[in-house]
């Protein structure tokens, strides 16, 4: 053989082997992708969150024994109504009007916006706590007049938010109820009392009062606070300290309570609406209408009562 021959025979082997070698490695691995999966522990079971262990309907079982007209029981974080009677019913608001007014004032100037007391202010009727000329921030007469339900601080905000818009103001205050898209609720005056025997300053449903005040919480949730309050305090431009108790009694007692407000007029009967975290971050709000002026705060408890017991998944305890 020559010496030609023999490098061409070991070329060949050489050229064998490598490829005897990559079929091997290439088998490995094959066999390696098709084991792998195999080899992999099963995956873990998705946690799931369970609904309450209590229906909606067995956790409202106190709601039936609530006296008022119309009421709603609305989940805030989700628009879900949890429970309601006559929701969307227009009745006589009250001091409820309280919070339209407010609200609308919140829409045209900041908090920081000087609110004189105007002379028709003090015509109005009582409860009243300013005088004429007196001035304060739009943040705090709002304070005072929603814990109060100061009808001379109604008739001073809405006075102030007509002459920034230059509309009379159940213009300013409608206007201020379409924006949030309450179909139901109108305003003749800033206060809600009665503008006759037959007449109230002020109309909506149980549904409108219970997005108006969930929106009242978000745009302003200091003012918001200040009705969960016993006492409210603000102090005039002028170094005036004024000290004005809730008109809620039961407004300290109720856990993680973020507003309250109270109505009562002889067309209205007697009013409620609270907003309060049901859970972590999750606001839940109840209103009352059209219910007596003591028994609107035992029919709230109920609900209220009856919203914890939804959200805890147990059974409420009859009050």
């Amino acid at each position: 053989m020559s010496s030609n021959e023999l490098l061409e025979l070991v070329r060949n082997s050489r050229n064998m082997r490598e490829t005897g070698i990559a079929l091997v490695l290439s088998s490995l691995m094959l066999a390696l992708f098709l084991l792998f999966p195999l080899m992999q522990k099963p995956p873990e079971p998705v946690a799931t969150i369970e609904a309450p262990a209590t229906t909606t309907a067995a956790a409202f079982a106190n709601a039936t024994l609530v006296q008022a007209k119309a009421v709603i029981v609305y989940d805030l974080a989700t628009g879900k109504i949890l429970y309601e009677k006559n929701a969307d019913t227009q009745l006589p608001l009250a001091s409820l009007t309280k919070l339209l007014t407010v609200y609308a004032a919140l829409a045209e100037m900041s908090p920081s916006t000087p609110v004189t007391v105007p002379a028709s202010a003090l015509t109005a009727d009582y409860p009243r706590a300013l005088n004429e000329g007196q001035t304060f921030t739009l943040g705090d007469i709002a304070k005072l007049t929603l814990t109060a339900s100061l009808n001379d601080g109604a008739i001073a905000i809405a006075e102030a938010t007509a002459s920034r818009e230059q509309k009379p103001a159940p213009e300013a205050l409608a206007s201020a109820a379409a924006a949030l898209g309450l179909s139901q609720t109108y305003a003749l005056n800033g206060s809600g009392l009665d503008v006759n025997s037959a007449v109230s300053g002020g109309y909506g449903s149980a549904r409108d009062l219970a997005k108006l005040a969930g929106a009242l919480v978000e745009k302003a949730p200091d003012i918001a606070y200040a009705t969960t309050q016993a006492f409210t305090k603000a102090v005039s431009f002028g170094g005036t300290v004024l000290n004005v108790k809730n008109t809620d009694p039961m407004a300290i007692t109720i856990p993680h309570l973020l507003l309250s407000k109270t109505g009562f007029t002889d067309l209205a009967g007697g009013n409620l609406v609270l907003v309060f975290d049901s859970a972590i971050r999750h606001a839940v709000a109840v209103v009352v209408l059209g219910s007596t002026k003591d028994q609107r705060f035992t029919d709230a408890a109920r609900l209220v009562a009856d919203t914890y017991a939804y959200f805890a998944g147990v059974q409420p305890k009859t009050i």
